[in-house]
């Protein structure tokens, strides 16, 4: 399959789509906000889907053997990482696993640390179960956002502590995990002998030359702890298509995982399936091109940023900036942003109202256009 950037600067006009991105502004807005990247996908998983759909018969679905094997090679190829397909637990979504994980794995009044800000369903999780929520802060080091640790230790050993909500890579902010500090969180989780739910789903979008490293994988004991939540929906831009997996090596854990989602969270569907089979087999030359064009967007942003007073970290991995408006005299970031016509994700929703987030998931024509109008809307007031 040859891709070139072209596939990757082409405008899509989603406006007939029933895009919830597309929806949220008015016409005149562009929005950059919610994970949803403005690439076409892969051609393979296109094809795949219409020789599906051909088939013409659409009844009850399971996941085939082909599927389960592409995942083990892909998990295997990137991340060094071997797992039985037994401990694949197949899912519609990430987020209803990461909320049941929160409910089924703990109690009433049971706390849960959470290091942000982060994606916000890590913290509503906990929030809408009635669970204590341990909320510590990410720090900045050598421009990277990393967990406070004397805090996030000290949140551990509450006595109420049961689990750990982690976001590897994280989002917002683009952390990508070093091995000795997943170890130092490992430790921790371990002496405490508290739970690990890391949502992985931004794994295979590292945009610099490093690994990711599945929390999972670290050790014996991290495998028997952790419930990892993956999904090729933000790599591949399938998340209609919904579907996700978690891996569960712990056999105690995944069968209460297993009952505790029975009738309550729906298989995938044979959609979803047929993408996620044709993403993981043979969409990795498109996966490539989409990092490079990724980077390309990350350091044009980064360099148009540095002549302004708004601050962005250095970004490791996702497509998400973690923009700081903190410098910027206005009252509400998130609201310049939109009346300069660009519709960006609050950072309130992620735990700090001084700062926003920004999709460099599109076209690089687009992301020019947007930050023009942020620069002139600057200019306005600094």
């Amino acid at each position: 399959m040859d891709v070139s950037s072209s596939v990757f600067d082409r405008i899509i006009d989603r406006s007939e789509m029933s895009s919830d991105k597309w929806a949220k502004y008015p016409e005149q807005v562009i929005p950059m906000w919610v994970a949803d990247m403005d690439f076409d996908a892969p051609e393979c998983i296109k094809t795949a889907l219409k020789e599906r759909v051909e088939q013409g018969v659409f009844g009850y679905t399971h996941t085939p053997k082909a599927l389960v094997l592409a995942i083990q090679n892909h998990l295997e190829a990137r991340y060094a990482w071997s797992i039985s397909g037994n401990h694949l637990v197949h899912l519609p979504g990430l987020v209803c696993a990461l909320h049941l994980s929160v409910q089924i794995f703990s109690e009433k009044g049971d706390g849960i640390v959470v290091p942000g800000p982060v994606y916000y369903h890590l913290t509503r999780a906990p929030e809408l179960a009635g669970r204590e929520l341990h909320k510590i802060d990410m720090v900045l080091q050598d421009d990277r956002w990393l967990p406070d640790m004397q805090a996030f230790e000290a949140a551990c050993a509450k006595q109420n502590s049961k689990m750990v909500l982690l976001c590897n890579p994280h989002n917002p902010g683009g952390t990508v995990f070093r091995r000795e500090e997943l170890l130092a969180i490992h430790s921790i989780a371990e002496k405490y002998d508290l739970l690990v739910v890391s949502d992985e789903i931004h794994c295979d979008l590292i945009l610099d030359d490093l690994p990711h490293i599945p929390f999972a994988s670290l050790n014996e004991d991290a495998a028997k702890r952790t419930i990892t939540l993956m999904a090729p929906s933000k790599t591949f831009n399938i998340a209609g298509l919904g579907y996700a997996f978690a891996v569960i090596e712990n056999a105690q854990l995944r069968q209460t995982f297993k009952q505790a989602r029975a009738g309550l969270v729906a298989s995938p569907n044979m959609l979803g399936l047929t993408a996620a089979m044709s993403a993981y087999e043979d969409g990795q030359q498109w996966h490539q091109c989409l990092l490079k064009y990724l980077c390309q967007n990350r350091d044009y942003l980064a360099q148009r940023l540095a002549n302004t007073p708004l601050k962005m970290n250095h970004l490791e991995g996702t497509y998400l900036a973690w923009i700081d408006a903190s410098d910027v005299p206005v009252e509400d970031p998130y609201e310049f942003f939109l009346n300069a016509g660009v519709g960006v994700s609050s950072g309130k929703d992620f735990g700090n109202a001084s700062f926003v987030r920004l999709n460099f998931g599109c076209p690089m024509s687009l992301l020019q256009q947007a930050l023009d109008r942020i620069e002139a809307a600057l200019a306005k007031v600094v």
